[in-house]
C-alpha cells in the first residue's frame, strides 16, 4: 500500500510539477521547448502600413494602403441594398443551421449566372460544378487544392509579375510548383502584353488570370488582346485559373467586368472561377465567395462536385450562412438587384472620379511627368510609378503611407485630400 502511493505521488510530480527536472526524469521533453525553433514571421505589410499611419501626429496624413472601399469622407461604406437586404432576413427569423457542404444551392446558382450571364448555355446544360467558399482566399484555396489532386497536365502555376499577394502563398501551400509570367511595363506603367504571350509559351500548365481589375497594377488586357489570349491559351493547351474579385466594382458594369469570363466560355474554355462579394457588395468579414469548374458534361460536372465536397469537408466542414443569404436576397429580387447594381456604380464612379482628380491636380501644380497611367487603370488599386526614395520622402516629410512598390489605395483618396497628395507626389518627383 505504502508503495502504490509512492508511485501515484511519482507519477503526479512527472506529469503536474512546474519543475522542469522532474518532466526531464520522466522521459517528458519539457512543454516549454516543444516551440523554441519556431521563428519570427515577417510582419504584414499592408498592417505594418496602418500601424504606422495610426501613430502618426499629423492631421493631413493618408492612408493609402488599406484594401477596402472607403466613401468620400475616408469612412467604410455599407451600401444600402445590403441594408435592405438584411432586414428583409431580420424579418424573416430565419435558423442558425448548418450549411450544405458545398454551400447554399441558391447562392451558388446566383454566382454563376452572375459571372457567365444568366442564359448561358454552361449553366442551362448543367456543365458547372458550383460550390460556396470562403470569400476570394477560400475559393482561390478549394481550387489550389483540387488542381493538387486531380490535375493531368504539368502542374505548375504560373503567376503574372506582380500578383496578389496571397497567390503564391496558397499555391504553395498545396505544394503546385509556382512559376512566373511577365505582366507588367514599369517602363510604361501599363501591360507587357509581347511578355505575356512570350512567358506563357508553354503547354498544359496553369496559368492564373485577374478577370478584371488586376490587382495591384490595375492593369487590364483590352478586349481584342483578351481575344487573343484565349486563342493562345486554347492552342498551347493552358489551363486558366481566374480570379475574379471585383465584378461591377472596377467599371461599374458587371456584364463588361466578366467579359474575359464569358469570352472564355463561350471560346469553349474549360477553367476554374473564384469569384468573392468582398468588393462588389462590400461583404468583406462575411466570407462571400465562389469556385466553380466548367467541365465537359454533366456526368463529370457530379463527379468533380463530389470531390470538391470531400475535400471541403475536411478543410471547414461548411461555409458561413449569413452572407450567403445577403447575396441571394440581392440576386434573387429583381428591384433589390436594380438598387445594388445602382449602389456599385456609385462606387465605381467614385475611384474613377478620383483617379481623374489626382491626374487633374498633378497637371495644375506643374507636374511634367505624363500621368495617363492613373486613369488607364482600374479598379481599387493604382501603380503610380514612384520608386521606392520617393515613396520614402512622402512618407517622412508628407505623412503619406503606402506600399514601397508605390501602390496606392485609390479608396484612400478622396476630394479632401487629393489635393494634398497631388502636392506631394509633385514635390518627390520634381
Amino acid at each position: 500500500m505504502a508503495q502504490t502511493k509512492r508511485l501515484i505521488k511519482y507519477s503526479f510530480a512527472c506529469n503536474f510539477s512546474k519543475n522542469n527536472s522532474n518532466a526531464t526524469l520522466c522521459g517528458i521533453r519539457p512543454m516549454s521547448s516543444w516551440w523554441s525553433q519556431v521563428a519570427m514571421g515577417p510582419p504584414d505589410a499592408i498592417l505594418g502600413i496602418t500601424e504606422a499611419y495610426k501613430k502618426d501626429q499629423n492631421p493631413k496624413k493618408i492612408n493609402l494602403g488599406v484594401g477596402a472601399y472607403r466613401d468620400d469622407n475616408g469612412k467604410p461604406f455599407i451600401l444600402p441594398s445590403v441594408q435592405k437586404a438584411e432586414d428583409k432576413i431580420m424579418s424573416k427569423n430565419m435558423d442558425k443551421e448548418y450549411s450544405p457542404i458545398a454551400g447554399n444551392a441558391e447562392f451558388c446558382k446566383h454566382s454563376i449566372k452572375l459571372a457567365l450571364g444568366d442564359q448561358n448555355d454552361i449553366i442551362q446544360n448543367g456543365l458547372n460544378a458550383t460550390v460556396q467558399g470562403i470569400s476570394g482566399t477560400g475559393s482561390l484555396y478549394i481550387g489550389a487544392t483540387f488542381l493538387s489532386h486531380f490535375f493531368p497536365g504539368n502542374k505548375e502555376v504560373y503567376l503574372p509579375t506582380p500578383t496578389w499577394g496571397n497567390h503564391a502563398p496558397i499555391f504553395k501551400l498545396v505544394k503546385l510548383p509556382v512559376k512566373s509570367y511577365c505582366y507588367y511595363n514599369s517602363e510604361t506603367c501599363g501591360l507587357n502584353y509581347e511578355g505575356v504571350l512570350e512567358d506563357l509559351n508553354v503547354k498544359q500548365s496553369i496559368v492564373l488570370l485577374h478577370a478584371c481589375a488586376h490587382n495591384p497594377t490595375g492593369v487590364d488586357p483590352k478586349p481584342e488582346q483578351w481575344k487573343e489570349l484565349a486563342a493562345v491559351i486554347k492552342k498551347r493547351n493552358l489551363f486558366p485559373f481566374l480570379d475574379m474579385a471585383y465584378q461591377g466594382f472596377a467599371s461599374g458594369d458587371i456584364d463588361r467586368d466578366s467579359f474575359a469570363v464569358r469570352l472564355f466560355a463561350k471560346e469553349g474554355i474549360k477553367f476554374a472561377l473564384a469569384q468573392s462579394y468582398a468588393k462588389n457588395m462590400g461583404l468583406y468579414g462575411e466570407r462571400a465567395g465562389a469556385f466553380t469548374l466548367i467541365t465537359s458534361d454533366k456526368d463529370e460536372a457530379e463527379r468533380v462536385l463530389s470531390q470538391l465536397k470531400i475535400l471541403i469537408r475536411p478543410m471547414y466542414s461548411n461555409p458561413p450562412i449569413h452572407g450567403a443569404r445577403i447575396v441571394n436576397e440581392i440576386l434573387g429580387n429583381s428591384q433589390l438587384k436594380q438598387e445594388w447594381l445602382g449602389d456599385i456604380q456609385t462606387m465605381a464612379n467614385r475611384i474613377i472620379s478620383a483617379r481623374q482628380q489626382l491626374r487633374d491636380n498633378l497637371k495644375k501644380f506643374g507636374s511634367s511627368h505624363d500621368w495617363s497611367h492613373i486613369t488607364d487603370q482600374i479598379g481599387m488599386f493604382c501603380y503610380t510609378g514612384l520608386k521606392l526614395p520617393e515613396v520614402e520622402k512622402l512618407t517622412k516629410n508628407y505623412s503619406i503611407y503606402l506600399t514601397k512598390d508605390g501602390r496606392i489605395s485609390m479608396a484612400g483618396v478622396t476630394s479632401k485630400n487629393v489635393e494634398y497628395l497631388a502636392q506631394a507626389m509633385h514635390e518627390v518627383t520634381k
